[in-house]
């Protein structure tokens, strides 16, 4: 069946009965999100309800400190496929509004775990904030859910090597363009977004067309740099080369996401597609001529095929 899909805890179904219900962000869905959201469903299938997945949009940080609105992991369409993919069988997607951050910890239980959703058991992680101010934590969930009549599980944070899985850590992973960290955070390689939009036509005519990506506003795009990767394309992963940067042997000022698809012959402009992040091949660098950069290229080319054993 389906994830069902809501604007708003009040859309929920008419009779909807009891359930169990996570909360956070979740942005990139990575190891740690995979974890909570593996107690939550499994929490759910114990006690025979459906599983709920809380989220917020925009990002709470954007309305409580405008200007602050951290690089997107993953768009609010990717998400869902994410978490569907995980099992949840509700996706409440709650809009975050100036009203909606005033509103007091015990006002947010009552209103939205309880009168709404109904909750049985929530499952959230252990750092777990929330409520105006985010005065609200795990220990004053767990004593209204004495109150309210609902169980409450506090997931551990996920760890590899002293590293905390988190968001933070894995948009500094992809700031600093160590894509195969981000990889390893995220149990997959991490995508960007967008429409194929007309560039220079620079690349065309050294002989290696390039699919300019234009992403959303906040995404999260790797450091300056040439990466290996895939385009996916209706579900189908091509193998390319990807360079992220201005262009500094042509003097470009704009930043670009560019990506040269191998053995590949057609027309990308006007398309939604992806590109996922492989491996880190290069610094972004100023060549002296055309033959300087089309030798790098190649090279580029080579060691992609080899990482992609394509």
């Amino acid at each position: 069946m389906a994830m069902q899909r809501w604007r708003g805890a009040d859309q929920a179904p008419r009779g909807w009965g009891r359930s169990v219900v996570t909360i956070g962000v979740f942005d990139g869905v990575h190891r740690g999100h995979q974890q909570t959201i593996g107690y939550a469903v499994a929490r759910a299938e114990e006690l025979g309800v459906p599983s709920v997945l809380v989220t917020f949009d925009p990002h709470p940080s954007e309305v409580v400190r405008p200007g602050s609105h951290p690089a997107m992991l993953t768009s609010p369409t990717r998400k869902a496929e994410l978490v569907e993919q995980f099992g949840i069988d509700a996706l409440c997607v709650i809009p975050f509004t100036q009203d909606f951050s005033k509103l007091p910890a015990e006002a947010f239980v009552h209103d939205v775990l309880v009168e709404q959703l109904h909750a049985s058991a929530v499952v959230v992680g252990e750092n777990f904030r929330f409520g105006h101010k985010a005065t609200g934590d795990v220990a004053l969930l767990t004593k209204l859910g004495r109150s309210f009549g609902f169980a409450v599980e506090g997931a551990p944070l996920l760890t590899d090597d002293g590293t905390v899985f988190s968001s933070t850590y894995v948009r500094a992973c992809v700031a600093a363009g160590d894509v195969e960290a981000a990889a390893s955070a995220l149990g997959r390689a991490h995508r960007l977004e967008g429409v194929v939009v007309r560039g220079d036509q620079r690349g065309r005519e050294i002989g290696f067309p390039t699919a300019n990506l234009f992403t959303g506003r906040f995404a999260a795009i790797p450091a300056d740099g040439v990466y290996a990767g895939r385009l996916i394309r209706a579900g189908q992963a091509l193998p390319a080369a990807i360079s992220v940067g201005t262009n500094p042997t042509f003097a470009g000022t704009e930043r670009r996401v560019e990506a040269y698809v191998l053995d590949f012959d057609g027309d990308l402009y006007g398309e939604r597609l992806a590109i996922d992040f492989v491996a880190h091949l290069r610094g972004m660098l100023r060549f002296d001529g055309i033959d300087e950069l089309i030798t790098a290229i190649t090279d580029d080319v080579a060691r992609t095929r080899v990482i992609l054993n394509t």
